[in-house]
């Protein structure tokens, strides 16, 4: 499915949010690119490469960004990006699944998710990854589109994302399927307190979150004591 919208998924995505989600990782990449030395960074579910180029610019000289992903096409799309930016030298996308990570244990100084982890098929297994490639000191940060916890918000939301974002991804796309099942899958995520709980069910510690935009986007953070 991912492979037939990596086309269209930036613009999209741009669109679709109003431009409101490039805010959103603005927000995410001040608490990942925190350091002043160089970190080792793996961006998971990295897609088509905006929060992993958006790290790379923040982040300190000598930081090392590794993308993974299972969609081919939206990583051919991701290394363009990387490539035309000058950051070959910094990120590293490679094919592989989140839910078993192709990496040693202790690996990274930080993990990030940009609106990808509601798609893992084992939500647990997943986070149990991300914990264990993680350094002891290393930090989680997710960003997850959320329901807004106002009635009349949350209606209005519902509104958009179950009727005119499949209409509208669908013309531009060509594969209103894909669309639908977005706002489906943000439905289906476990409900903020849940998920803190599931992050520290899988051993992260200060587990936080922070809802931006009325609670249309959370920032889940963590980390690995």
């Amino acid at each position: 499915m991912f492979d037939s919208i990596a086309g269209d998924y930036d613009r999209l995505n741009h669109i679709l949010s109003l431009d409101i989600d490039k805010s959103w990782r603005k927000k995410a990449v001040k608490v990942i690119a925190d350091s002043r030395g160089p970190l080792d960074v793996l961006d998971v579910a990295c897609g088509t490469g905006d929060f992993a180029i958006a790290i790379a610019r923040a982040a300190a000289p000598g930081t090392r960004i590794t993308g993974v992903d299972l969609s081919d096409g939206m990583l051919g799309i991701g290394r363009e990006k990387v490539n035309a930016a000058g950051l070959g030298d910094i990120i590293t996308m490679e094919n592989g699944d989140c839910e078993r990570l192709p990496y040693a244990d202790g690996t990274f100084d930080r993990v990030s998710v940009a609106f990808g982890v509601r798609n893992f098929e084992n939500l647990e297994q997943g986070l149990a990854e991300m914990f264990r490639v993680l350094k002891p000191g290393g930090k989680l940060v997710i960003l997850e589109l959320s329901v807004p916890g106002n009635p009349v918000l949350r209606a209005l939301y519902k509104l958009y994302f179950l009727h005119i974002l499949p209409t509208v991804g669908g013309m531009v796309s060509g594969d209103k399927g894909a669309y639908s099942y977005l706002p489906a899958s943000v439905l289906r995520f476990p409900k903020p307190d849940k998920f803190r709980q599931m992050m520290a069910s899988r051993g992260f510690a200060e587990v936080r979150s922070e809802a931006f935009t009325f609670g249309i986007c959370r920032m889940f953070t963590g980390t690995r004591h």
